[in-house]
This record gives C-alpha cells, sequence and structure tokens, in this order.
C-alpha cells in the first residue's frame, strides 16, 4: 500500500486490453479507488469489473463517461483511438490519463491540450516511466550538477515481438510499429533529459506490412548535445540508457524505462553513487498518484510531463516518421 492517500476520485477504465490490467492492478496496490468500467462489449467490461472488484460496468464509453461515479478516466485504447476517446471523457467534463502514446500525431495531441484547457481538466499523458522514483533521484543528481553538462543520452527501447501480419503491432492502421509502441520511451527520456531537439535524423527498416521493425534516431538539442537511440520490435536488445556529462555518467539498468536501479560514475570512472529500486507492484501507481496530487491541488498539468510536453513529443515523432517514410492510414 503506497504511503500517498487518495484523494477518493473515481477511477474509469475505457477500454479493459493488457495494459488496462496491469494499470488496474496498480491501482489497487496504491488504495486508489476504480469506480466503473468501460467497453464496446459489456460482457467484456462485466467479465473485467468483477475479476477486479469495480462496482459499474458499461457497455459503451459514452456510459463510462457519463457515470458520475467516474472523476478521472484512464484511456488504454489502441493508439488510432486515443484522440476521440480522450475528447469524449472531456468534453463529459472527466479528467484525462491517456495512454502513452499522447494521440496518433500532433495535430490530434495540440486539439487536446486547447480541449482540455478550455475545459479547465487534467491531462496526462500515462507516460509512466516520468513518474518513477529512480528517476526523481536521476532528476536530482542533474540538477546538482553531480556529472557536469549533460552531453548525451544513449538508450535502447527492443523487443522481440509477434511478427503476425495480424497483429496489432504489426498493423498501420492501429498505428503499429516499433516507433509509437517502443521507440517513444527514449525519445520522450531524452527530450525529459536535454530538452526539444533543434534537429532529427533518423533512418529505418520496414517490416512486410510497412510499419516501422526496428528505426535509429540521432538528435540534436540546444548547445550541441546529442540523444543516440535505437528502437526494435524484432530483436530484443539491452534496453538500457545512459547520461552522459563532462564529469561523469550514469548508467541506467535494464530495464531502463521500469522501476530499476542506476550507478552514477565520475569522470575518471570512480563510483558515487548506486540507487537501488524498491517498488511494489510494476509501478503504474506512480502516475495516479500524480494525477489525484493534482487533482486534489486544483492543477491541470504536471510539471512533470505537461499537456503541451506531450504535444510537443507527437511532433517529434511525426519529424522521424516523415525521415523513415512512414504514414499511417487516413493521415
Amino acid at each position: 500500500m503506497s504511503d500517498q492517500e487518495s484523494t477518493g476520485l473515481g477511477w474509469g477504465i475505457l477500454a479493459p486490453g493488457g495494459i488496462a490490467h496491469a494499470f488496474t492492478k496498480d491501482l489497487q496496490t496504491a488504495g486508489l479507488r476504480v469506480a466503473a468500467v468501460g467497453s464496446r462489449s459489456i460482457d467484456t467490461a462485466r467479465e473485467f469489473a468483477d475479476r477486479y472488484g469495480i462496482p459499474n460496468a458499461h457497455g459503451s464509453y459514452e456510459d463510462l463517461v457519463a457515470d458520475d461515479s467516474v472523476d478521472i478516466v484512464y484511456i488504454a485504447t489502441p493508439h488510432p483511438f486515443h484522440a476521440g476517446a480522450a475528447r469524449l471523457a472531456l468534453d463529459a467534463g472527466k479528467h484525462v490519463l491517456v495512454e502513452k502514446p499522447f494521440t496518433l500525431n500532433g495535430f490530434e495531441a495540440w486539439g487536446l491540450v486547447e480541449l482540455a484547457d478550455q475545459g479547465g481538466l487534467l491531462l496526462l499523458e500515462a507516460m509512466w516511466t516520468r513518474f518513477l522514483p529512480h528517476m526523481k533521484r536521476i532528476h536530482e543528481i542533474l540538477d546538482a550538477g553531480t556529472i557536469g553538462d549533460v552531453r548525451a543520452v544513449i538508450s535502447d527501447h527492443t523487443q522481440l515481438l509477434p511478427s503476425d501480419p495480424s497483429s496489432r503491432l504489426q498493423d498501420p492502421a492501429l498505428g503499429g510499429g516499433a516507433l509509437l509502441d517502443l521507440g517513444i520511451y527514449p525519445v520522450s527520456f531524452a527530450i525529459d533529459v536535454l530538452g526539444l531537439p533543434t534537429e532529427v535524423i533518423a533512418s529505418s527498416t520496414p517490416t512486410p506490412t510497412g510499419v516501422d521493425g526496428e528505426t535509429s534516431i540521432i538528435l540534436r538539442h540546444e548547445g550541441g548535445a546529442h540523444s543516440s537511440l535505437y528502437t526494435a520490435l524484432n530483436s530484443k536488445g539491452p534496453n538500457v540508457a545512459s547520461v552522459i556529462g563532462t564529469g561523469g555518467r550514469i548508467d541506467i539498468e535494464a530495464t531502463w524505462y521500469e522501476p530499476t536501479s542506476f550507478t552514477v560514475y565520475d569522470g575518471t570512472g570512480q563510483q558515487l553513487e548506486r540507487y537501488e529500486s524498491h517498488v511494489e507492484g510494476r509501478g503504474m501507481q506512480y502516475q495516479a498518484l500524480e494525477a489525484e496530487r493534482l487533482v486534489a491541488a486544483g492543477e491541470t498539468a504536471s510539471p512533470l510531463l505537461t499537456p503541451s510536453d506531450s504535444a510537443a513529443i507527437m511532433d517529434v515523432l511525426d519529424s522521424i516518421r516523415e525521415r523513415i517514410g512512414l504514414r499511417y492510414p487516413g493521415e
């Protein structure tokens, strides 16, 4: 159980797929209240509700966002439906936590930012890595100047995932490919550390279905710093990350975007700090706790990841897709 008390917000789960199961478990680990679940199938919603002891099950997303017991909606649809589901919830006056990627593209993202702002509602991307304890400590170290002027971020997110053409990950119509499912993690991390890029270079190898199977990305940031990023869905790599400065470095162990450990070294390679991660559950509860904190404080944007930050990251992902020639149907 978390030592942070719930504000009593009622969480609504929109689209009870695999990631929603993981998130709901972590919500309950943290003692947060799940009020309702909504699916396009009432049977699916009821099965999910029974499994987690959720009091209300709805057979449509419209009924979920209309539920008075729901204060904040967690959106876990496939990527192309994030924007529409988020608009549905915001229009109903609900706060929103939307799974990464924030939307399918920057145009959709900036539209959500405007809508949430007009309604005075919380809008938060579920880039859960940003809210994990080890990332908080890393920022403290960077802010203290422990490793000097940061010059580079090196990171990969690589997995051996289904190659079946019918898989969501292989389907262009569902925003498939490595970039939006996996590559968004190192891209978001690099921007978190070094700021938005001033130059984007990318190269990719497509799968037979036309999505990106593996993509290499180089970002140039303000002051000439660089990030070197790699993502793939056809091979599992080390899944580690390093932040390199003029006075040392931080090596983040596998799996770097999950609760994990890291080591800080000075410029001679001498160890300065060893951080060991101890997190109950998967760690997705930290983004929910941040959402609850913000709502309790009457705030609509997290300093760890504002809605505009998320939209700007979508713009960068659009730039990467432009360079590798990846377009989704309807764009």
